[in-house]
């Protein structure tokens, strides 16, 4: 069962029992963040990509991995960060072996532009990629993210993705010596598609559940090589 705390809302005073999000570890464990029952919650007024992040360890093969730091909307319109402890779980070893299973990714369903980019996140590190960051250059569009040999880009806009935003991220990670992957809420327009197919670039679509589909052959040996 996942873990619950109380939480009040410090704007309007009302009352809520938050349960702690689960997410797959590499190892194929489910994951969840301690909560820190007495500590309350803090409003979001301003947000910094590195406080959106926590460092957990797994209970059964004590890996260390960056997840998204608990939140809860209230109705009042406040956006709540949940406290969490330092203290790793209950059980944790640092001998235990990893587990075998690949575990099917497990997506987080999309509300916000930040569900995207957490999606996104999550995808990558579900497929293997490590030390995943908020990039250093801001793309033209969307949200940049950076993870060891990769640049990726989430682009949360109402409209196709275009032939210069999958440009613009090659010539990026050209600079970088990087592989580079997209992922969309919309599409791509055909000629932005196009050049993609041309330059092996992977294209997703993530869909309202956070499921990121291939939707072009890089994208599909990209998803196979975890699946």
């Amino acid at each position: 069962m996942p873990e619950t705390v109380p939480v009040r809302c410090p704007a309007c005073r009302r009352e809520h029992v938050y349960a702690a999000p689960s997410y797959p570890c590499a190892c194929g464990a489910p994951l969840a963040p301690p909560l820190d029952r007495r500590a309350a919650p803090v409003p979001v007024a301003h947000r910094v990509w590195a406080e959106d992040w926590i460092t957990v360890r797994c209970a059964s093969c004590g890996r260390r991995d960056q997840w998204p730091r608990p939140e809860l909307g209230c109705p009042c319109g406040t956006v709540l960060r949940i406290a969490v402890t330092n203290t790793p779980p209950h059980g944790t070893t640092r001998d235990a072996h990893p587990a075998p299973a690949r575990p099917p990714f497990e997506p987080v369903a999309i509300r916000t532009a930040r569900d995207a980019v957490t999606d996104a996140a999550l995808y990558l590190r579900w497929l293997g990629c490590e030390d995943i960051r908020r990039a250093d250059q801001r793309p033209p569009s969307g949200i940049g993210l950076a993870a060891r040999g990769l640049l990726a880009q989430v682009d949360p806009a109402a409209r196709p993705a275009s032939l210069r935003d999958v440009e613009c991220l090659w010539l990026t990670a050209m600079t970088d010596s990087a592989a580079c992957a997209y992922f969309s809420l919309t599409g791509y327009a055909d000629d932005a598609r196009a050049c993609a197919d041309a330059l092996g670039i992977p294209l997703f679509v993530l869909d309202l559940t956070g499921a990121a589909r291939p939707v072009n052959g890089s994208a599909e040996e990209l998803h196979a090589t975890r699946a």
